[in-house]
């Protein structure tokens, strides 16, 4: 899709195939051992790289849906995910997750990522609506998605208990293409 220099770091964005199936699920377990912006905790991730695969597999073969990695050096360091829903009522929409390695945030290559994921969209006849779920602590991916256009639509109270004290809100965002 595209090569970005940044601060001497090449990285190319494009679409993830089934052979980026372990890269990609090393990012996701790499992001939720971290443990402060993903739903399941990493006692509950058990993914196989079989499950990736048939997942990866599902998107590529739905016109509808999509990934998109971002590499360095041919090692995948991020991804952003597209599924849409499956009802022709809901089919003209769907919503995204996205990771990258911690050491590569506050690069520009997340936005870089949403940024090749609505233009996916922009070309795909079929969806008219890119939507999202952030956590209301995570003020720097919230800022991202307001600097590209998304806008918060709702949000659910108190969706995730963090602890036995401390919960946090899951905002709902989307943008229009």
């Amino acid at each position: 899709m595209s090569e970005t220099k940044n601060n001497s770091l090449i990285y190319m964005i494009r679409t993830g195939e089934l052979k980026d199936a372990e890269a990609i699920l090393d990012v996701q377990y790499s992001v939720i051992s971290e443990g402060e912006y993903f739903i399941a905790l990493s006692d509950e991730f058990n993914k196989t790289p079989e499950q990736q695969r048939d997942w990866i597999r599902r998107l590529l073969e739905n016109e509808r849906e999509t990934i998109i990695v971002a590499e360095i050096n041919g090692e995948v360091i991020g991804w952003i995910g597209f599924q849409s829903e499956n009802r022709r009522r809901m089919s003209h929409k769907g919503s995204f997750g996205i990771m990258i390695r911690e050491k590569f945030r506050g690069m520009g290559i997340g936005k870089k990522l949403v940024k090749a994921l609505l233009e996916w969209a922009e070309a795909n006849p079929f969806i008219e609506k890119v939507s999202l779920g952030v956590f209301s602590t995570n003020h720097r991916a919230i800022s991202l998605y307001k600097s590209m256009g998304f806008v918060e639509e709702g949000r659910k109270i108190k969706e995730f208990k963090m602890n036995e004290s401390e919960y946090v809100d899951d905002i709902i965002m989307y943008k229009l293409v």
